[in-house]
């Protein structure tokens, strides 16, 4: 049974006959108030423990979720490093390679003009041997000519 401020103020015990109260029912009110305060003080008691269990499974949580945002923070930096490290890698391996493809370019024109000229020396020996040669026969066919004569 539960006692409210109301009830204790609103109690009445009866009289006795000589002008006094009748100790019975003072003490079993008493005794009825003493199980009732004994009662709210373990459930007081039990209230305060369950709040600090509450208290410090938020505060436990709270680190957690602390410790997750960090976490979760970091990640991301080392993405956002991973990616700047994984362009400026793509960058270099394409200048790189521009380079390498400009200096092959150039190369194979450089091999290109010396084909042409090698080419042109071949015709101009051509044309000298030709010459030469004809000049050859040329003589050789008057000195046929003039031996038969």
């Amino acid at each position: 049974m539960r006692i409210t401020p109301l009830d204790i103020q609103q109690q009445q015990f009866k009289g006795k006959v000589f002008g006094g109260l009748d100790a019975e029912d003072v003490d079993s009110f008493l005794q009825m108030l003493a199980q009732e305060m004994e009662d709210l003080i373990r459930e007081n008691s039990e209230i305060k423990e369950q709040l600090h269990r509450t208290e410090s499974e938020k505060e436990e949580l709270t680190k957690r979720e602390s410790n997750l945002r960090e976490t979760l923070f970091a990640a991301q930096r080392v993405t956002e490093e991973m990616k700047a490290n994984a362009q400026k890698e793509s960058n270099l391996i394409i200048s790189d390679a521009e380079i390498r493809a400009e200096k092959l370019l150039i190369d194979a024109e450089k091999h290109l003009a010396q084909l042409k000229n090698d080419i042109q020396e071949i015709r101009r020996q051509k044309l000298q041997f030709e010459s030469g040669f004809k000049a050859l026969l040329d003589r050789h066919y008057k000195m046929l000519a003039l031996d038969q004569e």
